[in-house]
This record gives C-alpha cells, sequence and structure tokens, in this order.
C-alpha cells in the first residue's frame, strides 16, 4: 500500500506542473550570433500542434551616454518572416530618459510608432552620427547638436531617449530578421503555405506565392484554390499582384474563366481593371461565355473599362 500510495503522489506530481512549465515547452530557443563577443537567444512560439507563431525575444542591452550606461529590458515581438510586430516591458521594469525621467505613455506609444518604421533614418546613421561634432562626449538632447542629422531627426525621436531609440531600432531590424527566414524555412510544407496564403499578413501571402508559384506563373495544384481566394480577397494590392505573377494557364478553363467574371462582378474596381487586363493577352484565348458576359457589360462600363473589353473582343 505504502508502495501504491508514493506512485500515485508521483503522478500527481507530475500532472501538477504549474502552467510556466508548461508554457517552456512550446518554446524553441534558438542562439544567434550577432559578433564575436555577443550572442543572444531567439525564441519561437509554438501552438499546441507544434506550429510556430511567431518570434520573440527577451532582450537585455546598455545604452551608454557620457560615463554611464543604463540597463535596457524590453520583449520584442517578430511575425515568422521576421517582422517587427510591437514590444512589451517585463513587470516591474520601465524605460527611462538621459535625465532619469520615466517615459510617459506618449513617449511608449512613439517608440512603437518608431520601431515601426521599416523605412527609419536610423537605417543609414551609425552611432558616432549622433555625437556632437568637436568634442567626445555623447549626448542624448536632440538640441545639443547644430549638424543636420539631429535637426532631421528630430521629430523621429523621443527627446533625451535618442540612443535608446537608435540602440532599439537596430535590434528589431537587424542580424535576428534574416536568422527567423532560416528557421521558418524548416517549417515550410504545404500546411504552412495554406496557412500563410489564407491570412491577412500580406508578408505571408507574398512568401507562400513564391514557393507554389514557378518561374513561369504554374501554380501548384494544391494552391489553386488558395490563388482563387487572394484575386477575389479584399486586398487590393495583393490581389493584382496575383493576376500579374500567375501564368496564362491558370486562366485558359471555361470553368475559371466563369469563375473570374463572377470575381469581376463581385470585386472593387482597381481589381476589375487588373482582371481586364491580365484578360487582354494574346496568349489567353476567351471563352464564349465570358467574351458574351464581357458584351453585354459595355452597356454600365466606364470608358477605361470600355477601351479593355473592346480590346479584348477584337483579339478574339
Amino acid at each position: 500500500m505504502m508502495l501504491i500510495a508514493q506512485v500515485l503522489l508521483f503522478l500527481a506530481m507530475l500532472t501538477s506542473v504549474p502552467f510556466p512549465d508548461r508554457q517552456k515547452e512550446r518554446v524553441r530557443e534558438f542562439t544567434v550570433t550577432e559578433n564575436d563577443t555577443l550572442t543572444y537567444t531567439l525564441k519561437l512560439a509554438l501552438d499546441d500542434k507544434g506550429q510556430p507563431q511567431y518570434f520573440f525575444r527577451n532582450i537585455f542591452t546598455p545604452v551608454c551616454y557620457t560615463n554611464e550606461c543604463k540597463p535596457v529590458y524590453i520583449n520584442f515581438y517578430w511575425d515568422l518572416l521576421g517582422n517587427y510586430e510591437r514590444y512589451d516591458l517585463p513587470e516591474g521594469k520601465v524605460l527611462t530618459k538621459v535625465d532619469h525621467d520615466e517615459f510617459k505613455e506618449a513617449d511608449y506609444q512613439k517608440l512603437q510608432d518608431i520601431l515601426a518604421q521599416t523605412n527609419s533614418i536610423f537605417a543609414d546613421l551609425k552611432m558616432e552620427d549622433l555625437i556632437s561634432k568637436g568634442t567626445d562626449d555623447l549626448t542624448d538632447s536632440v538640441d545639443a547638436k547644430a549638424g543636420a542629422t539631429l535637426k532631421t531627426i528630430k521629430n523621429q525621436v523621443i527627446d533625451g531617449a535618442v540612443y535608446t531609440c537608435y540602440t532599439l531600432w537596430h535590434i528589431a531590424y537587424g542580424k535576428a530578421v534574416p536568422e527567423m527566414r532560416k528557421v521558418i524555412e524548416t517549417y515550410s510544407n504545404d500546411a504552412l503555405l495554406h496557412r500563410f496564403l489564407e491570412s491577412k499578413n500580406h508578408h505571408y501571402q507574398y512568401w507562400a506565392m513564391a514557393k507554389v508559384m514557378n518561374a513561369s506563373g504554374s501554380v501548384k495544384r494544391p494552391f489553386e484554390k488558395d490563388i482563387e481566394a487572394i484575386i477575389a480577397g479584399k486586398n487590393g494590392f495583393i490581389a493584382k499582384y496575383a493576376l500579374q505573377h500567375v501564368g496564362t494557364d491558370f486562366f485558359k478553363t471555361e470553368q475559371r474563366q466563369n469563375w473570374l467574371w463572377e470575381t469581376y462582378q463581385k470585386t472593387g474596381y482597381a481589381t476589375q481593371i487588373a482582371i481586364l487586363k491580365r484578360l487582354n493577352t494574346d496568349t489567353i484565348s476567351i471563352s464564349k461565355p465570358l467574351a458574351a458576359n464581357l458584351q453585354t457589360s459595355l452597356s454600365n462600363a466606364n470608358e477605361e473599362q470600355t477601351l479593355l473589353i473592346q480590346k479584348i473582343l477584337q483579339k478574339q
């Protein structure tokens, strides 16, 4: 009886593992080498089925000023292709400025706006560009330098936290990004590609389309419905991209042309024009039902649509 009681106690301990320990089982860790002296851990969050969800990193970095370095604790989150999404702070941590004033709510929001800028001016700057000319002192005040650089970025940084903004932006868009791309390639399979094509994240859709189409625009058969959904979707930019890059064979059957006409009637004007331009090619033979529908639509077409439709019909 004593042995049975011990076994039951052991099993109870196994099933009562606290949630944080279970959470660790759904995170993969990767070591990223930044340079000869700096390595850090990049983490990939997984769902209960082991499917990748997003990347994140628990960051500690010193931000150095004249004779002082202050620690910055912050968590960064990226999507599965390494596109920066957001940040948050560990419990009990705050961000401060050079004069030790804590960030205000507006500063935190501005930092998010700064980090969301993929084409930030920081991309072309080095740390020494933020140093006042004629002195070895570093300053975090955008008013301290009369040169063009700091005047240019004055409205793009948080006053009193220039170096913090600079440092964090370069982490968000640094060497971790290509490492994330390498990692997600190891997860690339049909299920992930379907998921990406169905996503509202256009980065995922562009990436997946490049995987399911070859150089001539031929679409792998399991993904044809996904491409149809993109063309018929609400994002006109990616619908136009799909129309321009898919091969002419995609539209050769009468069934597919019937679907395209139904899509034309439901979609927005920009996509309608993209569809007509795609049909206006010598390599696409228009079916009789589609030609009849185009002819009928002329009575309600504007000048741009009329010209494109007439060219399509004349070609036939």
